[in-house]
């Protein structure tokens, strides 16, 4: 697997983890705290503390927060390389679009300027 397959993989699982809004409420939370556990998280949630324990891993999985073990006690916290990624995936496209956009204003432009000026047939 080379390179840019290691990027769309990181982007495709990034985007399905961000797709809930719930695990975007987790990532929220662990912004605002830095680090906490399922069970801090869950008590600031309506949901139980195996559902917020399901979606950390999902977002572990996808490489969107760390996992960190003292004694008894799993903390979580946010990990920015998969969303710098997939910003910098988002941004490509964006630019991408941009160029093409501006490519179609030129022609709709010059198109519009030709059928002004007079014909000398």
């Amino acid at each position: 697997m080379d390179e840019r397959d290691d990027t769309v993989e990181t982007v495709d699982s990034v985007l399905a983890a961000l797709s809930d809004p719930r695990r975007r409420q987790l990532l929220d939370l662990l912004a605002e705290q830095g680090e906490a556990t399922a069970t801090t998280l869950a008590e600031r949630l309506p949901v139980s503390r195996q559902a917020v324990v399901k979606h950390l891993a999902t977002l572990d999985a996808a490489g969107l927060v760390s996992v960190t073990r003292v004694g008894r006690e799993v903390r979580y916290a946010i990990r920015t390389a998969g969303v710098n990624a997939t910003a910098q995936w988002m941004a490509a496209l964006a630019d991408d679009w941009d160029r093409r956009l501006a490519k179609i204003k030129r022609v709709a432009e010059a198109a519009e300027r030709d059928s002004r000026s007079p014909r000398h047939d």
